[in-house]
């Protein structure tokens, strides 16, 4: 995962640059969710057309629209639990309709094996969703949830970087493998977390000849 310190310096300068100009212009935090959204289905539909690298640099530009939301939620003193919910569920759409159109282009355009590229597309939707659907479980629970090698920062930096070097199929490996782990990733750390919190009693061992053994 991306370090602390990265996540930090990345977001005092939306605060500090961004979101003051978002603000001055009427700009509400969830409006700037949904033009993510809308920017990042323009990015589907370039890589379903089959331009691949051209939509990977676009997808680099709505990514980095996507943190102004959050931004602009806390320069403007704007941040409320809906807007963190509806942000969360407009990122789901967003990474969905993002394979949506690389399911297009496979479908309609790739040439080669497709089968393999569809299920590799189709594994890394399902991994991507239980990353965050893991999180946001855990945090359901009153647990902190951001263990694991694939946040959303780093699949989409991962996608990125294979669209443009026109490796989708190596990329697309990547994804379908390691976001499944992450998944187990968490899944292991909101096990280990809760045994810590509330250690199970260990179970009473009896003989089979104290449980057969009628009592007179």
């Amino acid at each position: 995962m991306y370090s602390t310190g990265i996540k930090r310096w990345a977001r005092r300068l939306m605060e500090d640059f961004v979101a003051p100009v978002l603000g001055r212009l009427g700009i509400t935090p969830n409006m700037v969710t949904l033009i993510g959204v809308l920017l990042t289905a323009g990015v589907a539909a370039v890589l379903a057309n089959g331009n691949l690298q051209v939509g990977g640099v676009l997808l680099i530009l709505a990514s980095i629209f996507d943190l102004f939301d959050g931004a602009l939620a806390r320069a403007t003193n704007q941040s409320s639990r809906f807007g963190a919910f509806f942000d969360s569920i407009m990122d789901r759409y967003s990474e969905a309709v993002v394979f949506f159109g690389l399911l297009m282009f496979i479908h309609t355009t790739m040439i080669g094996n497709t089968t393999l590229a569809l299920g590799l597309v189709y594994a890394s939707i399902i991994g991507s969703i239980m990353v965050s659907y893991a999180r946001a479980r855990a945090e359901g629970l009153d647990i902190p949830c951001e263990t694991g090698w694939l946040g959303r920062p780093e699949r989409i930096t991962i996608l990125c970087t294979c669209l443009i070097l026109n490796w989708l199929i190596a990329g697309l490996w990547i994804l379908a493998i390691f976001t499944n782990v992450t998944a187990i990733q968490r899944i292991y750390h909101v096990w280990r977390t809760e045994q810590a919190a509330n250690p199970q009693p260990k179970p009473v061992k009896t003989s089979r000849w104290n449980i057969s053994r009628k009592q007179p």
